[in-house]
């Protein structure tokens, strides 16, 4: 019941299976089946999930689920059965670049399933209402295409469903994909000799996945089909809606174009929208932690004394792991004293990708209040945006705010804070605690977020 409320959306926070549904004998099928309806339905009482209740001032005998089955978008490709097209669309877009406005949404594809999206891995990001306009220049497009898919693998027969939802998945090359024949009108080829990207595979070269063909030339419609139902959504509900679909470029045949586009779920996109107004022009910057011009939040907290950061001397994104074992630790230290804190780290948290940014799941960090995404000279990582575990950060409105690179508005205070009395050093981590609380403002509608020394 929780999954789709107005106050509190969860995303990502239930289990998902996805079962071949190929077993030749009918009564295993069966059991694969009730199996999966059982775990999804006890993932109500997983830890991660009754810390995610809890924190919002509700309890875990208060939820009620039924449990869905849906069936899978996809074709079967040499024993590997997924969608050419997976995505997400968000009627709100929290990091508007150009001259994009929050409220012209956002959308991010990915080849194969959704998994991908939802997850923090690697995806294409672009604004429905202007598809064509490319929010990163060719070589950071290079760096950030998608280099693996998940499909679901066909010849797997026997499984258990406790070794968790990955066991009838395939993580695969996107050179796969290639193989398969599910590129086509996806992928871009990276021309090295005259610096340039080439749309269609026709060159030989780097495949990058750009959706050209789609977002540039129409092949399908699929922005004008997002930005559509986005607008109804919201109308709908009245809030900002995300959805999550799926698309099949299949064609019959007699070789005639027959794409189709699933909505597969649509939700509320909850948003803070109390009246924070920031002017950049009046604030004595000296006087601050952190400035940033991509924030996301509403609102203004004024009970935080403490901050745990990593310590950039000793980030090493081979570690992420250990990385994650340590913030758990500590999180688990301040739910003990019912403290929140300010979590700083780089790249992006809560990817399922280790080499993006740490690994953390909600239960590791939930008692962080702001969140901060930076870069470190060898370590620059886009902001994190559409997967499940940045929606629920947005739902229980944590501040979350990103530094880029080399910025010249953005900054967070480096030296200061690195002068301050340390609580607890670990290998990776270092925790700073103040005399007095800090005060952190949010402005919503500017993106703009300040925190105070």
């Amino acid at each position: 019941m929780l999954e789709d409320s107005q106050s509190q959306p969860f995303a990502g926070i239930y289990n998902t299976f996805m079962l071949p549904n190929n077993h030749p004998d009918k009564n295993v099928r069966l059991r694969q089946l009730m199996d999966a309806i059982k775990l999804v339905f006890s993932s109500v009482f997983l830890k991660s999930a009754r810390n995610y209740i809890e924190s919002i001032n509700y309890k875990v005998e208060e939820e009620k689920m039924a449990v869905i089955i849906q069936e899978t978008v996809g074709n079967n490709f040499n024993g590997y059965y997924y969608p050419h097209i997976s995505g997400i669309g968000e009627s709100y877009n929290f990091y508007p670049t150009s001259n994009l406005k929050i409220s012209d949404g956002v959308a991010l594809l990915a080849v194969g399933l959704g998994k991908t999206v939802v997850e923090g891995e690697l995806n294409y990001r672009f604004c429905p209402k202007y598809p064509k306009i490319e929010t990163i220049p060719p070589e950071e497009m290079i760096r950030d295409s998608q280099k693996y898919f998940y499909a679901i693998n066909m010849e797997c027969k026997e499984f258990n469903l406790l070794e968790g939802d990955e066991c009838t998945l395939n993580r695969m090359r996107i050179k796969e994909a290639e193989k398969h024949g599910s590129l086509q009108h996806i992928a871009s080829v990276w021309d090295y000799q005259n610096n340039r990207m080439v749309d269609g595979l026709s060159a030989k070269g780097l495949r990058v996945v750009t959706f050209a063909d789609i977002l540039k030339y129409n092949y399908f419609p699929l922005a004008k089909i997002i930005e559509n139902i986005l607008e109804i959504g919201q109308k709908s509900m009245g809030i900002p809606v995300e959805i999550e679909f799926a698309v099949d470029l299949t064609k019959d045949e007699k070789r005639q174009i027959k794409p189709t586009f699933y909505v597969l779920q649509i939700r509320p996109l909850t948003i803070n929208i109390q009246e924070i107004s920031i002017n950049p022009d009046t604030i004595d910057k000296d006087s601050l932690l952190l400035y940033t011009e991509n924030g996301l939040g509403n609102g203004i907290i004024k009970n935080i004394q403490d901050i745990i950061y990593i310590n950039p001397e000793k980030f090493d994104k081979t570690k992420t792991i250990l990385m994650r074992e340590e913030i758990a630790y500590l999180n688990e230290k301040m739910k003990k004293e019912d403290r929140d804190y300010i979590l700083i780290g780089p790249g992006r948290w809560g990817s399922r990708d280790q080499f993006l940014g740490i690994p953390v799941k909600w239960a590791d960090i939930y008692k962080a209040k702001i969140i901060i995404e930076t870069s470190f000279d060898d370590f620059i990582v886009d902001a994190s945006q559409g997967t499940h575990f940045f929606h629920n950060l947005v739902a229980m409105n944590v501040g979350y705010f990103h530094i880029p690179y080399g910025s010249d508005t953005d900054f967070i205070a480096w030296d200061w804070l690195n002068n301050q009395n340390i609580v607890e050093k670990t290998n990776y981590f270092i925790h700073i605690r103040m005399e007095h609380p800090m005060v952190v403002k949010m402005d919503g509608r500017k993106g703009l977020g300040i925190i105070s020394k």
